[in-house]
């Protein structure tokens, strides 16, 4: 287990490296490692009351309990010591009013995350990655996508797209339905390209979407036993 780490070690840097060398921060990416996280959440009791009444009109959806549920899974899984840098490193958007009607959001630096929408009575997630995650080469190639290593990390072909939004090396990845989230975010090359990205942004200095962050929402995520996270099983299966 990797020893928690004092911002006052590191007083000159930003980001993550405040917290986590980068080995530290490969070794998490890769599965290697269960990072100690911080025993208590700073809270900004002006902020959690702010959006009270929007996480309790989510309540009455009837996406609500899978949202939560991936929610929880992806606040687990994929952001690194996520009590120690709640709020100022990333932070959780409750129906926000960006257009898109996304039930939830996960934003970090100036770069949306993660984000979860209706579809019918169910759920669709988009995910955002880098790009040379997934492709055959590793390049930046929109021509050389991996589609069947997509598939491979959802129930079936026909949950998964995906579309390249602006910016070098980003790639949205749209999975469709709780079942095929769930296996996307368990599927070991998946995770890593997903704990690769939210590295990436979180170590891009501090969160400019502080101001929406719901705190109710983040309860559900940071719900489970501190300074825990799934290891990935058998990482170096994906090969790189």
């Amino acid at each position: 287990m990797v020893p928690a780490t004092s911002a006052a070690r590191r007083p000159n840097t930003t980001g993550l490296r405040r917290f986590l060398d980068l080995q530290e921060q490969r070794d998490w990416m890769h599965g290697r490692t269960i990072l100690r996280d911080a025993d208590e959440r700073s809270e900004s009791l002006e902020l959690r009351l702010r959006y009270v009444a929007r996480f309790e009109k989510l309540l009455t959806r009837p996406q609500a309990r899978e949202v939560l549920e991936i929610l929880g899974r992806y606040g687990r899984d994929c952001i690194p010591i996520p009590r120690r840098t709640e709020r100022h490193y990333w932070s959780v958007s409750c129906l926000p009013s960006t257009p898109g009607k996304a039930l939830v959001r996960v934003n970090a630096s100036w770069m949306e995350l993660f984000s979860l929408y209706p579809d019918g009575g169910g759920i669709r997630a988009l995910f955002l990655v880098h790009l040379s995650d997934f492709t055959t080469d590793h390049s930046l190639d929109h021509g050389k996508v991996d589609e069947a290593l997509l598939e491979r990390c959802v129930g079936t072909p026909e949950d998964v797209g995906y579309f390249f939004p602006r910016g070098e090396d980003i790639f949205a990845i749209k999975v469709r339905g709780c079942s095929s989230i769930s296996k996307f975010l368990a599927s070991p090359h998946a995770l890593r390209a997903i704990r690769a990205f939210n590295l990436t942004h979180m170590n891009r200095g501090r969160n400019a979407y502080q101001a929406s962050h719901c705190y109710s929402l983040a309860d559900q995520m940071l719900s489970g036993p501190q300074g825990q996270s799934r290891e990935m099983d058998n990482p170096a299966r994906s090969g790189t």
